[in-house]
Formats: structure tokens, sequence, C-alpha cells
């Protein structure tokens, strides 16, 4: 605990370092918000006794059902009756968690982006028969602390995850399929589609094994859904322990000498639309279906999809630009191409295009 304790405080230390080298903060505000943190180091794995006095605790630990259950009625039997809990789980039900505790009303889902100083997006998830004022004050702390709140259902995934799956899935398909390669649909993506990072460096970049362990908990958590199907080529990459760039080698390999060049892609224009108008349309069409099912509300989406992953367009402003009958069309193609209900169109995209309307106001 102690290791990690010390991990954590130097972490915190090299963020506001390179915050007041960049001009962000001062080194007099740097300072000031490190006083701020307690650092508490334990000999006992789940010593919660120094949380006793907070009105809210937020917990970050290892993404596991019980394990996140079992801290939560540890905290509840030493805080506060009316101090709140929240998780900050990035795919685990909220309100199972939740359950755990006596009183599981005071439990609220708090899911911050990597890294959490840096990235705005928080997304607000209430359990099941949360009460709108729960709702309500987390967002309203969330702002209160300089961040954008955006409020989600208890789904799997909730919005971020669950809308950018086929960011990943489809592109590996599309490798699988042998239509392009790793760099060709990377260079694709990044310089056609506008994206900051392709799919696969991407992959690289968060981990194999955690982008897996995501893709695979939301296909489960959507009671084997064919749109969240997880891929066998990024599950045989996670048994070789490829895990991309913490382990030096992923779907591109980051050992010297070899690291140090870049795979040339194909940039070929027609071939890099054709993948960029595929991943593309399926994106539009899981944002689309997310508010279909009231996951979020479609300015929610689009905000999440901005301020938390960074898209260079909210997709449902970016398919009204297009035009939902022209995504339509593209969901149509591949549906009747590979009859897989993984490319069937949301009703909600159909509806649009048969009444002339538009998915952002």
């Amino acid at each position: 605990m102690r290791g990690a304790v010390e991990r954590g405080r130097a972490s915190i230390a090299k963020s506001m370092a390179r915050e007041v080298e960049k001009g962000r903060m001062t080194r007099e505000a740097a300072d000031a918000l490190t006083s701020r943190i307690t650092f508490h180091a334990s000999t006992l794995e789940h010593d919660v006794l120094c949380f006793r006095g907070c009105g809210l605790v937020i917990e970050a630990i290892v993404e596991d059902l019980e394990a996140k259950r079992t801290m939560m009625r540890r905290l509840e039997e030493v805080i506060a009756a009316d101090a709140a809990l929240a998780t900050n789980t990035s795919s685990l039900s909220v309100t199972a968690i939740g359950a755990a505790c006596k009183s599981p009303e005071r439990v609220i889902g708090l899911h911050f982006f990597n890294p959490p100083p840096l990235m705005p997006l928080v997304e607000v998830v209430p359990r099941a028969g949360g009460t709108t004022s729960v709702i309500d004050s987390a967002a309203q702390l969330m702002r209160a602390w300089g961040k954008t709140p955006v409020v989600a259902s208890d789904t799997p995934g909730f919005i971020v995850n669950r809308v950018a799956r086929p960011f990943y899935g489809e592109s590996i398909r599309i490798l699988e399929e042998g239509i392009a390669d790793c760099a060709t649909i990377d260079w694709a993506m990044r310089e056609l589609g506008g994206f900051r990072m392709g799919p696969f460096e991407l992959m690289d970049f968060i981990g194999n094994d955690v982008n897996f362990a995501v893709t695979r908990s939301v296909y489960e958590g959507m009671f084997h859904d064919p749109r969240y199907k997880p891929s066998i080529t990024q599950q045989r990459l996670v048994e070789a322990g490829r895990f991309g760039r913490k382990s030096g080698r992923g779907y591109y390999d980051y050992t010297p000498p070899l690291g140090a060049v870049a795979p040339a892609p194909n940039k070929d224009a027609a071939l890099g639309q054709r993948v960029v108008d595929r991943v593309l349309a399926m994106l539009m069409n899981e944002a689309i279906d997310a508010v279909y099912m009231r996951v979020a509300s479609a300015a929610d989406v689009d905000l999440a999809m901005t301020r938390g992953v960074n898209y260079p367009k909210g997709l449902l402003a970016w398919a009204d630009e297009l035009g939902a009958a022209s995504v339509l069309e593209k969901m149509e193609r591949l549906h009747a191409e590979y009859g897989d209900d993984r490319y069937r169109p949301s009703p909600l995209l159909r509806r649009t295009v048969r009444e002339g309307g538009r998915f952002v106001a």
C-alpha cells in the first residue's frame, strides 16, 4: 500500500509540474492544490477509517463488481448517514454496486476520464430508481470542480464506452477481412476522418487488455448483442501478452530498433475513404441508438464524445451534416452484404429519414 501511495504522490507532483511548465497553473496554485491532498498509507488493504469525516467518497479501485461492493459496504459502515458514495466504474452497473449498501440511495456513478486532472468530462450515472435531486446535486458539484458533467442511464458502458465500441470493433473487422492493414486504417481515420489517433494506435495506448475487458463487459452486459461482440484477434493479442505500449508490443512493435520506424500506410484515398465511411457510419448509428434507447440526450451524447474522447465532431451533429439518408444507406448496405444483426440500423435513424427530421435541434 505504501508503494502505491508514493507512486500516486509522485504522479500528482509530476502532473502539477507539467501544468506549471505549460503555463496553465502558477507554482503557488499548484502548491495550494497539492496541500489540500491527504495521502494515507495503511498495512490493511481496505482500511476505510480515514474516510469517516468525508461528505463524499469516490472509489476508484479495481474494475471488479464484488471488490467494489465489498468496498461500498465497508465505507458505509464508517461515513456519516448523509454522506454520498460514488463509484468511478467505467462499465459495471452502478445499481448492482449500490445494492450492497443498506442505503443504496446514497450511491451514484461518477465516471472520470483519464487523466482526470486534465480531461473535463464526467459521466454522472444514477442508480436505477435514483432521484432527480441526487443527479442534480452531483452534476452541480462536478461543475463547481470545473468539470463537464453529462447524465447517462445505468446501462453497460454508459455513453462513451458504449458509443465508441465500433471505433475499435469495426476497425478490427476491416483488418480481419484484409481490406486494409493497421497503419492504413489508422492513417485513414486520422487524416481523412479527423480523429486525433487511429483505432490501433489508440488501443495500443490504452492497453489491449483494458480495451478487450471493456468490450467484453459491454457485450456481456448487453446480453451478447452482436454489435458489441469482442474480437478474437484482440483476445489473442491479450493472451500473448501484447498489450501495446506498456508491454512493448501490441498491434505495433515498440521495441528498438523496429519501434523507431512506423509501418508505412497505403495512402490510397479511395481505400481510406471506404474505411472512414464504414467506421463512421457504425459510430453514428450507435450514437443515434443510444438516444433512441434513452441512454442520454442527444446533446449529452455529442458532448460526451467530443469532451471525453476528443472526437472531431459530435456524432449526431455529424450525422445531420452528412444527412440521415446517407448514414442509413451505408448501414443498409452493410446489413445486406453481411446479413449480420451487428449492422442493423437504429429505428431512430429510419424514423428520422422517413420524417425528414434532425438529430440535434
